[in-house]
């Protein structure tokens, strides 16, 4: 049995909302970089220089990638040999408090209906699973709201198949346009539940940009879903282009034998995640 302290899951929750909402990914920036030489538009090819710039600057000033620093979404796996000394969700939103505190990055949860701010970016939005072992996995997602509200869920018909998700997915983004700051991630989830698949739509952008679906037919799918995606010609920011998306990933559930569960989430570019293991 492993012990693990409220206060050390504080403190790795803060300075992930820090480094997020500062450092590139990895992969996502490599996609960013070399996105200026598959352009053959002159606009294109200066939209991307100027996110690449962006990212530069950012790591090197400290200062965020976007003024949007997000809702703190969380993916927290949790080991069944690991003893969480204090309240978890306690520790997770005291992490989110202190980091968009001290990380000076702007806090955008309000109510609903008044839109009164919290003021402190809390209460984050914590997804737990159960898993044997004992490793804390925890994902941290700045989402945010430009590209959260282009994204959708639809219930389709189980005739509607392959072919209505592909519909549905090129429709979506062809109305999403320039709103969720292309060259956007898409994240895909099939199956499972109402809720579920919008769950499973959000986890799929934590994949790396790089990664190949372990199963043939959905990395088929996924390549073609993104180059029907990208000749659409949107292009980064909207101005036209090859590129309005870098990246499109899919996760699949088993779903009732009378639906077809369909979530389309939609990221910016400044594809702002972290994953760190206790």
């Amino acid at each position: 049995m492993k012990t693990v302290s409220a206060q050390a899951i504080t403190k790795v929750v803060r300075d992930m909302c820090i480094s997020a909402n500062r450092y590139q990914p990895e992969d996502v920036k490599a996609c960013i970089k070399g996105g200026e030489a598959g352009e053959d538009s002159a606009i294109a090819k200066e939209v991307f220089r100027q996110l690449s710039e962006n990212i530069d600057l950012a790591a090197k000033t400290g200062l965020p990638l976007c003024q949007d620093t997000g809702l703190a979404v969380l993916f927290v796996t949790v080991g069944q040999e690991v003893r969480i000394d204090g309240n978890l969700t306690d520790a997770i939103n005291e992490g989110v408090r202190q980091g968009y505190k001290e990380g000076y990055l702007r806090k955008s949860a309000c109510d609903p209906f008044t839109r009164k701010n919290t003021g402190d970016n809390t209460p984050a939005i914590i997804h737990y699973d159960i898993i044997p072992g004992d490793t804390l996995r925890i994902s941290l997602m700045a989402k945010g709201g430009g590209a959260e509200n282009m994204s959708r869920v639809m219930m389709l018909a189980p005739a509607d198949g392959w072919e209505g998700v592909k519909k549905f997915v090129i429709n979506r983004v062809a109305e999403a346009r320039s709103n969720p700051c292309p060259p956007i991630i898409i994240g895909i989830g099939i199956g499972g539940t109402f809720e579920h698949s919008a769950k499973l739509a959000k986890e799929a952008l934590l994949r790396r940009l790089d990664d190949v679906n372990p199963d043939p037919d959905l990395a088929a799918k996924e390549k073609e879903l993104l180059d029907l995606v990208n000749k659409l010609g949107i292009g980064p920011m909207g101005l036209g282009g090859k590129r309005t998306a870098i990246g499109l990933k899919i996760l699949t559930s088993p779903c009732h034998i009378a639906s077809l569960p369909l979530a389309v989430n939609i990221q910016c570019h400044s594809s702002r995640h972290e994953e760190v293991e206790l």
